[in-house]
């Protein structure tokens, strides 16, 4: 079986990667867009959305051998549901509003395949963690910005990355922040019968 990345996310690869797994990477074009449901609805939407999106676009014979693994983060504080900044200026106000409270980050996991009769098979799961993050001052939050490095991620954060020195605590899957529940991603492979390389038969 071939097992394909719908992401072009380098958190998510490098996750994958040191879970043990061959895989092919194959970002996604569909659409992120909101929508008028809670978080966990969301997530697993747009993840199953991004694994079909790359699933479709297989050749037939291809799509027979391939499992395709879908993934979306959002985060959430208060009410307001946080995707992706879109400038600097987005990311400011979203770290001012994060500072000194907690936030709580929802990450989705969807895969898809060709099961043994024929019929497309979907698998679709999510799990949350809350982040508490630290006072920030207005230096603090300029400098970060000015990496570059919240303009990517939801939240406009990365717990792996400079921003860790601004987190104070976190309540749950520490790699279902940095966008990818391993553990998750491991139990539904295993289900499909793709192992990672530790535990695959010699």
């Amino acid at each position: 079986m071939e097992l394909i990345l719908a992401s072009g996310s380098q958190r998510r690869r490098e996750l994958m990667a040191m879970c043990g797994y061959d895989f092919t990477v194959m970002p996604s074009s569909a659409d992120e867009e909101t929508a008028a449901c809670s978080p966990k609805e969301l997530v697993e939407r747009l993840s199953l959305k991004k694994a079909e999106s790359v699933f479709r676009s297989l050749p037939e014979e291809r799509r027979r051998g391939a499992v395709v693994v879908g993934s979306d983060t959002v985060v959430v504080l208060g009410d307001e549901m946080i995707g992706k900044p879109k400038d600097p200026e987005e990311a400011i106000a979203m770290l001012r509003r994060e500072s000194g409270r907690v936030n709580t980050v929802h990450t989705g996991l969807a895969v898809v395949r060709c099961a043994p009769n024929g019929e497309t098979e979907r698998s679709v799961v999510s799990d949350s963690a809350c982040v508490r993050f630290a006072e920030l001052g207005e230096d603090e939050i300029a400098a970060y910005t000015a990496t570059g490095d919240p303009l990517d991620k939801a939240g406009a954060y990365g717990i792996q990355g400079v921003s860790s020195m601004f987190i104070e605590g976190i309540s749950g899957s520490y790699f279902t922040v940095v966008g990818l529940p391993v553990h998750l991603l491991y139990r539904e492979l295993k289900k499909v019968g793709i192992l990672p390389h530790m535990l695959s038969p010699q």
